[in-house]
This record gives C-alpha cells, sequence and structure tokens, in this order.
C-alpha cells in the first residue's frame, strides 16, 4: 500500500509518499515557512493556512511529476486531524478529503503527537513496548508511556509554556531569529559556564509536570538587569543562551528518568522539534544507556510530511467519508479517529 501523508498543523507542510510493502519512502518535501514569520518573532495562524493553501499542490504536483509517479496509483491519503492551529489543520484536512474524493481512495486521520512517537519505529526494531516518549516542541511538552499502539498514558506535561515556546521566546529576548531553538542552541556554543545560574521550576515535586514560564520570566529580568547596565554584548548573550538551555533541559532529563524508573520502562523515545537538540541528546546519553535511547532522524524530529504517512501504515484506520473536522485540542488519552 502506498500511502501520501500530509501534514499541516503549524507553519510547516510537509508531504511524503510511503511504501508499507518496502518499508522505504518514495519521497519526502518540506516547505518552511520560518522566514516569513520571522517577520512577526513567531507563527502568524492566517498567514500559516494561506501558505499551506499556496505550497500544498505545487510540492505534490512537483513530486508525482519529479518521480514519474501516477497520482491514480496510491491507495490512501493521511493527513493531521489535530491537535493544532485550527486554519492550518482545515486546509491540510479539506485539501486530503478533496483529493482522497477525486481519486475515489480513503483518508487515515493522524494524531500530530502520536505520529512524533510512532516514527521513531521505523529505524528502531529494538524498540519494544512499553516505552516512555519525551515529546518536546514549541507547542507540546510531555512524557507519555507508550503500552501499544493507540494506549498511551500521559504521566506528566507542562502545567503552562512548551519548553519550545520558552526557547523561542528567549531567542527573542535576545534577539535572534526565529525559530528560536536552533539559534538557542547555536549560541549556547559559545557560551562560558559562570555565575549565572536560572531556577530549574518544579524539578523537585513530587509529579512528573513541568514548568517553563517562571524560567522564561528569569531571563527576562536577566536580560532587562543586562541591558540597564549597558553588558548585554555578544558573549553575555552566549552565556545566558547556554545558562537557560542547561535549566530547560535539566528539567527535561531529571523528570524523564525519574518517570522512567517509576513506570518501569527501560527505553526512552526523544520525539519534538526540540528533540533535535544535540545537548539535550548528550545530556540524555550520561543517563540512559544509548542503546535504550532513540530518537528519530534529525530531518524527521521537526514536523514532516513523512511521520504522518508512517503513523497511517501503522494503523490503517481508512475512512470514506467526506466530512473535514479537525481537533485543534486533543489529548493522547482521548484518541478518536471518528
Amino acid at each position: 500500500m502506498q500511502i501520501l501523508g500530509i501534514e499541516t498543523s503549524c507553519d510547516e507542510t510537509g508531504i511524503a509518499l510511503y511504501d508499507d510493502n518496502t518499508n522505504q519512502f518514495i519521497f519526502e518535501s518540506l516547505f518552511s515557512q520560518a522566514a516569513k514569520h520571522n517577520l512577526f518573532g513567531g507563527v502568524v495562524p492566517e498567514l500559516a493556512a494561506r501558505d499551506h493553501i499556496n505550497k500544498l499542490l505545487p510540492l505534490i504536483d512537483e513530486e508525482f511529476s519529479s518521480k514519474n509517479i501516477d497520482l491514480k496509483n496510491i491507495d490512501a491519503i493521511a493527513y493531521t486531524k489535530g491537535p493544532g492551529l485550527r486554519g492550518p489543520l482545515m486546509v491540510g484536512t479539506a485539501f486530503a478529503k478533496a483529493l482522497a474524493f477525486s481519486l475515489n481512495i480513503p483518508t487515515i486521520p493522524i494524531h500530530h503527537m502520536e505520529a512524533h512517537l510512532i516514527m521513531a519505529k521505523y529505524e528502531a526494531d529494538s524498540l519494544l513496548y512499553p516505552f516512555m516518549t519525551l515529546l518536546v516542541s514549541g507547542g507540546h511538552t510531555l512524557l507519555a508511556k507508550v503500552n501499544s499502539p493507540d494506549k498511551y498514558k500521559i504521566i506528566g506535561e507542562s502545567i503552562d509554556d512548551a519548553v519550545g515556546e520558552a526557547f523561542d521566546k528567549t531567542a527573542k529576548l535576545l534577539g535572534f531569529k526565529y525559530p528560536g531553538g536552533p539559534e538557542i542552541e547555536k549560541n549556547a556554543l559559545k557560551g562560558n559556564l559562570s555565575d549565572l545560574v536560572f531556577p530549574r521550576p518544579m524539578i523537585n515535586s513530587q509529579d512528573f509536570n513541568f514548568s517553563f514560564s517562571g524560567l522564561k520570566t528569569a531571563v527576562l529580568y536577566e536580560i532587562k538587569r543586562l541591558k540597564e547596565d549597558k553588558r548585554l554584548d555578544s558573549q553575555k548573550k552566549y552565556d545566558v543562551s547556554l545558562a537557560f538551555q542547561n535549566a530547560a533541559i535539566e528539567c527535561l532529563v531529571i523528570k524523564s528518568v525519574n518517570a522512567m524508573r517509576k513506570e518501569n520502562c527501560n527505553q526512552l523515545v526523544l520525539s519534538g522539534g526540540v528533540a533535535a537538540n544535540k545537548a539535550l541528546r548528550k545530556s540524555f546519553k550520561k543517563e540512559i544507556d544509548e542503546k535504550n535511547l532513540f530518537y528519530p532522524d534529525l530531518s524527521r524530529c521537526t514536523d514532516n510530511g513523512a511521520m504522518i504517512a508512517f503513523a497511517a501504515s501503522e494503523k490503517l484506520n481508512l475512512q470514506r467519508d467526506h466530512e473535514i473536522k479537525v481537533n485543534p485540542r486533543w489529548s493522547l488519552e482521548e484518541i478518536d479517529y471518528g
């Protein structure tokens, strides 16, 4: 079966064609709107939706033409139903439903976060249920125990900001471009360990929830103080980046390792855009045997069409109705593809 995956939950327009008979991707294509949203310091939902409209069909036309593939030969279309931004989700869903209707093939609705969780299994035959997953992105920070496909237990999540959002906002405060995560990581490499130490919110709490608003506020006050003292030079920006990154990573690592112990899970999957952070991966390697640590290829940590197509092949919950319905807010524990 060949499945076309479509991802439009935020500001990445992603498509991929997956052949589950060969376990190979025939093509993958991703268009990032980061440069456009950088002008506003973050994602503007209406602009994101418009760009998906402009880019989806050209991306598909280009890939099918260049690979000399007949669109009529695909067997199903998978799309992101939620969670995410309502406008972008509506664009992807409407496009998938309309194309499937014209080809008389079924659609497969996919939960965005579930796709991130499942993608790690594409390259990891040794990943066995149950396992723990840390999903970290601009919109989500959560720990989930994956007992089997469709069965997830939320162990902990952020009670305020997602860690990726904290990275983006810290970068904006420092004058770095959007998206902020890669900018913080890059500048932290030049930082010096000094007396600057930011708080680790909730790190000693008895649960496995996270909080990053306090850390973000501490960064805000430190940057304000440095500006008032006229000391916010390039080196100070590097140092703040390193101190912030260290604080955020320590919270993620300690909570995750403790959750694994409590839930008797030996294996951990890192997923989501922040999972591409090399410092985060390095910190986890100090705590977990590398053979028990899994993450998708760096190119597939951020939102992409490949994870949607692959997740669909694992589930194959085919639908032939053409109702355009999305779930902007959708818990992993409440997955219902109806």
